[in-house]
């Protein structure tokens, strides 16, 4: 694929204008896939067979390119599990307090759930070359507040040959729940079993559902809450709403190549390209994947699906199964989301804050106004940290159910079982 993608990178170029900026991110994407990730090939190679507890420390070292405000970052390789208790391994990221503090021992922890970047290695967060993985700039903060914060990458992601689990929501809340565990085990962290989760996107997907399951997969661990900005949950409004847009050119790739590994009868004849052009297409980060996108839709007339997913009833299932359910009302739940999100369009987060509010969640919504898909992560952080830090402190939280949301709640073309409590 790779001659067909320098000729489409060209092509954008001159019809989009910015020729050089485009060519070189293509270029640089491809770079880093080709020869700066080799550097790290040895560190992420999975163990055969892989040995260990969930939470147990393969390998670490100090990534001090990631190193923030008062605050030590370690790049990670640790154990995780699939949903059947077969071990895999996660990279990922842990930030330790640097600050003098009477209160170093059992720190709380926040695991930040990171939003979607493309399947390509050089698209996981811990092997980057510069610290990307934290555009809100929540971790100085948290650094200060004497957290430990951990950033799983995400089985698959940057772990080849291992299946991708892209918005496979078990295996997401076991990575994310299974970082917090590495965290306390790394020799000098002092991390403790009171924890948090906040995600974006993707993140907030893998964060309601850590809510979701943490009690049961991690009982000796503390929740005290899981945060989400602009999080990609009703997968049936999302989806439904987005499969013929240039947004399902970024996600729709990732789906059906993590997807078709746990749902064997998907149904692949609403997909418009070949297995390799899916294949190839999912290893793109995200702005390759958006120019690319971009040019089949507006410029080729070609959607990534055939039809709405939602009337096939083998991705009907898929969808239902991995939207998260409302969690226990002893969760705290907060969800923040802005009116002009042009990815995971407000009316779904709508729909999602109805359903919830009617299951009893404990449930504090908030509304950012006309803020899009990348500025709800970061408009959303100070809010997001005040409210953890609450949590912490074992404050009373402030649902505010009793407010409409300011945009209406989608309702789905096709008909679609009510989501259970869980």
């Amino acid at each position: 694929m790779r001659p067909l993608k320098i000729i489409l990178a060209v092509v954008v170029a001159l019809v989009l204008g910015g020729g050089v900026l485009i060519t070189k991110t293509y270029w640089w994407n491809s770079w880093q896939t080709d020869s700066f990730q080799s550097q790290f090939d040895e560190f992420y190679a999975v163990p055969d067979p892989i040995v260990g507890e969930v939470g147990d420390i393969l390998r670490q070292e100090r990534a001090p390119d990631y190193d923030v405000k008062d605050g030590e970052a370690t790049r990670i390789l640790f154990v995780s599990e699939t949903e059947a208790g077969e071990k895999r391994v996660s990279g990922g990221t842990v930030w330790t307090p640097t600050k003098a503090s009477a209160s170093a021992q059992d720190r709380r922890v926040v695991a930040w759930a990171h939003p979607t970047l493309g399947l390509g290695v050089s698209c996981s967060p811990s092997r980057q070359s510069e610290l990307n993985l934290d555009p809100a700039g929540i971790v100085p903060g948290m650094m200060a507040k004497n957290w430990v914060v951990t950033a799983a990458d995400y089985v698959g992601l940057g772990t080849p040959p291992q299946e991708q689990t892209y918005l496979i929501g078990q295996q997401e809340a076991r990575d994310v729940i299974n970082s917090v565990r590495a965290a306390r085990n790394l020799s000098d962290g002092a991390a403790g079993k009171q924890w948090a989760v906040y995600g974006h996107s993707q993140g907030g997907h893998a964060s309601l559902w850590a809510a979701n399951t943490a009690k049961d997969y991690a009982p000796e661990l503390e929740l005290v809450g899981a945060a989400a900005a602009a999080p990609a949950a009703d997968l049936n409004a999302t989806i439904e709403q987005q499969w013929n847009t240039i947004v399902s050119w970024v996600i729709g790739p990732d789906v059906v190549v993590s997807w078709r590994n746990v749902y064997r009868n998907l149904d692949m004849s609403i997909v418009s390209v070949s297995e390799s052009t899916t294949s190839a297409q999912s290893t793109d980060c995200n702005q390759t994947a958006g120019i690319f996108g971009l040019l089949r839709t507006e410029l080729l007339g070609q959607n990534y699906f055939n039809s709405n997913p939602l009337e096939s009833p083998s991705w009907a299932k898929a969808m239902g199964e991995q939207t998260p359910k409302p969690p226990a009302a002893n969760i705290p739940i907060f969800i923040s989301e802005g009116t002009a999100d042009e990815v995971v369009l407000a009316n779904s987060t709508a729909a999602l804050q109805v359903q919830w509010c009617k299951a009893g969640v404990d449930l504090t919504m908030q509304w950012l106004g006309e803020l899009k898909h990348e500025q709800v992560g970061v408009a959303s952080a100070p809010a997001v940290t005040n409210w953890i830090h609450d949590r912490f402190e074992g404050e009373s939280t402030t649902p505010n159910c009793s407010i409409a949301p300011p945009v209406e709640p989608y309702e789905p073309s096709v008909a679609v079982p009510p989501i259970p409590s869980s």
